[in-house]
């Protein structure tokens, strides 16, 4: 069967729309996949996520801050959100993710933006108290080290926002909304840094 009668117009536009990725780029994907619009997804998503990483060097300058407070007045969040052109930071769909992204921050209350955001006095305290809880289950020494490693990992899962999955879609994490959005608008796209507030709560 020829490509033309298995890949349509439309099964293109609908894989546009679901993935944000370029025409070409989705007639491309579905002739790859045979059709299989899970399939092609996935590999959009994985050039995406290759493309996103050849332009990690490239400097995002621009950006927009978005914000969030939560209906009860009490949590409020600022997060600023870097691109590399003040065309991409002033689209709905830019800013949305900013908005989002906030939300997310307000409700999980992550500790850094990445690993290597968190304060090294705040790993070594929780690398001792893994320690000591290793001793105290009598892990012989030579796993001990393997396995407060692996409590550090997730520690650094459940507490950073790239890691942690998206409170409105938790089969997507934060890194991944960054990913998609830098392979649907082409640029370079970084959380800079954010601000949650929450009365009563100090940092």
């Amino acid at each position: 069967m020829s490509e033309t009668t298995t890949i349509s117009a439309q099964d293109v536009k609908r894989l546009r729309d679901m993935t944000g990725a370029g025409m070409m780029d989705c007639k491309k994907a579905l002739t790859e996949t045979g059709g299989d619009f899970d399939k092609a997804v996935d590999l959009l998503r994985a050039k995406g996520a290759a493309k996103a990483a050849k332009r990690a060097e490239k400097t995002a300058n621009e950006g927009t801050i978005g914000s969030y407070v939560h209906f009860d007045n009490k949590t409020a969040v600022i997060v600023e959100l870097n691109c590399e052109t003040d065309f991409v930071a002033n689209t709905d769909d830019f800013k949305a993710l900013a908005r989002d992204v906030a939300v997310h921050i307000a409700s999980m209350a992550p500790l850094a933006v990445s690993p290597e955001d968190i304060p090294e006095e705040v790993v070594e305290r929780e690398r001792a108290v893994y320690l000591e809880q290793v001793k105290e289950e009598g892990k012989p020494e030579h796993i001990a080290e393997k396995i407060v490693e692996g409590k550090l990992q997730k520690f650094f899962k459940e507490n950073t926002l790239l890691a942690q999955p998206f409170v409105k879609d938790p089969d997507r994490t934060i890194e991944d909304l960054i990913t998609e959005m830098s392979a649907k608008t082409g640029e370079k796209i970084r959380v800079a840094r954010f601000s949650r507030i929450k009365v009563g709560e100090r940092s």
